[in-house]
């Protein structure tokens, strides 16, 4: 019996997203990393760089501005227009995206008022007025994966929308950077980069080691930085776990094998932990899309074949007729990313709850998303997706709730009844406090 590259399972045995991400050993490993770089300092960060991200033991943790600055100077000139057209793409959707987030100021009751009088409750006219202002982290920390590949397209993902979002002080840090990368931290407007990755990157971001101390940390990498930044939330904030790479492909008879098979191939050169999937609606078309991955494989250079094969053994492939319950799988293993490759894709799209991102017809390769069309690429992966969005200005940014009471006394008496219903007689004391307040005027 011919051996298939893609494991095939029924549509109902898709595994529960959550084992994907989850590993007590790899947790061990971080936890480990974590406290090592929180009681060691810096030398102990510089310990693990030069063991893990093969950093010269003379080298410094960080490279400056200045030298950010150098290595974009010495970018061909068609490269160098490539990342600024790519910052200024990314830019222009964040700014979109923040411009969406209004400020609120509102009188008291105002809308609830007119609400609850159409169901017959008087909610009195208390004086005042609330809302909200979206306000910017202080600072924040950017992951920009290294090891096989570098990425400078995370760097612009990552720091990008955070400046638009309005930080003040942007850091970036990732093992190995080169110099497209730490051109691409300079046009993005990081502060410096710690040359440093893995968990013990993420701790010391988190604890200000050989960096200042960073509120938000986010961006793409591997199990061991997905891994610090869950442990690490709490003391930080951080987007929803963005981890090893996933790719679901939902594809009919219309979609072309060659380029479906394109497609789960450059997700799975990412990484050996990446994860390329495909629920095909017929026999015929999933077993050509297999034959185009295995002369598509032996044609990659090395080491994109062996990363490929590899990940290629996470995935799985569901043969499955009815769109209806292929979408239902596709909740079900709520991927990071989702292609519709069908004949109707917003008709399918309706039934998708649960994605990262979705890419939409054949035309809309994951690929495109990866370099910059707009939407960030920095997306939940683990199942992620069933709470949580990619990575966004949203993510730099606290709606900060304000209140200002001129005439607290209609509110008084249910607060003071709340309060006893709840048994907190201090809270009451402390609204019936205000009975017929008299504020000081200014003169």
């Amino acid at each position: 019996m011919e051996k298939h590259t893609l494991r095939r399972i029924a549509i109902e045995d898709i595994p529960e997203p959550s084992l994907r991400l989850f590993d007590s050993e790899v947790d061990a490993v971080a936890r480990q990393a974590i406290e090592r770089v929180r009681s060691g300092g810096e030398a102990a960060l510089r310990e693990l760089a030069v063991k893990f991200d093969s950093l010269d033991p003379a080298a410094p943790l960080i490279i400056s501005r200045d030298e950010l600055k150098a290595a974009y100077d010495a970018l061909p000139p068609k490269v160098a227009a490539l990342l600024e057209r790519a910052k200024g793409r990314i830019a222009a959707f964040a700014a979109a995206q923040r411009a969406c987030l209004a400020p609120l100021d509102m009188a008291i009751g105002e809308e609830a008022a007119a609400a609850a009088a159409y169901k017959g409750v008087d909610l009195g006219a208390p004086g005042g007025r609330h809302g909200h202002d979206f306000v910017p982290v202080a600072r924040a920390g950017c992951y920009v994966p290294g090891g096989a590949f570098p990425l400078p397209s995370s760097a612009l993902m990552t720091i990008v929308p955070a400046k638009v979002a309005g930080v003040p002080e942007v850091w970036a840090a990732g093992p190995k950077p080169s110099r497209e990368t730490l051109a691409a931290a300079w046009i993005a407007g990081a502060e410096g980069f710690l040359q440093c990755g893995g968990s013990h990157a993420i701790a010391a971001l988190a604890f200000g080691i050989a960096v200042p101390k960073c509120n938000v940390i986010v961006g793409p990498g591997g199990k061991y930085v997905a891994a610090a930044k869950r442990l690490l939330f709490g003391v930080v904030g951080t987007e929803a776990p963005a981890g090893p790479s996933e790719l679901l492909v939902i594809a009919d008879t219309c979609a072309d094998p060659k380029i479906v098979a394109a497609d789960l191939l450059a997700q799975a050169e990412h990484s050996p932990d990446a994860m390329p999937a495909l629920i095909a609606t017929d026999i015929a078309f999933a077993d050509q899309v297999e034959t185009e991955l295995k002369r598509q494989l032996e044609a990659l250079p090395e080491p994109n074949k062996s990363i490929a094969r590899d990940a290629l053994a996470n995935g799985f492939l569901c043969i499955e007729p009815n769109l209806a319950r292929a979408a239902e799988g596709a909740n079900r293993c709520a991927p990071e990313h989702l292609e519709l490759a069908v004949a109707s894709p917003r008709a399918l799209l309706p039934r998708i709850k649960n994605a990262g991102a979705l890419f939409l017809g054949a035309g809309s390769a994951e690929v495109f998303g990866d370099y910059g069309v707009g939407p960030n690429h920095t997306l939940p992966t683990g199942g992620a997706s069933k709470f949580a969005a990619g990575l966004s200005v949203l993510h730099f940014l606290r709606a900060r709730t304000w209140l200002e009471v001129s005439d607290p006394n209609a509110l008084i008496n249910d607060t003071a009844a709340f309060a006893r219903l709840e048994g907190l007689e201090a809270h009451a004391r402390a609204a019936e406090a205000r009975k017929n307040l008299d504020y000081c005027n200014e003169s």
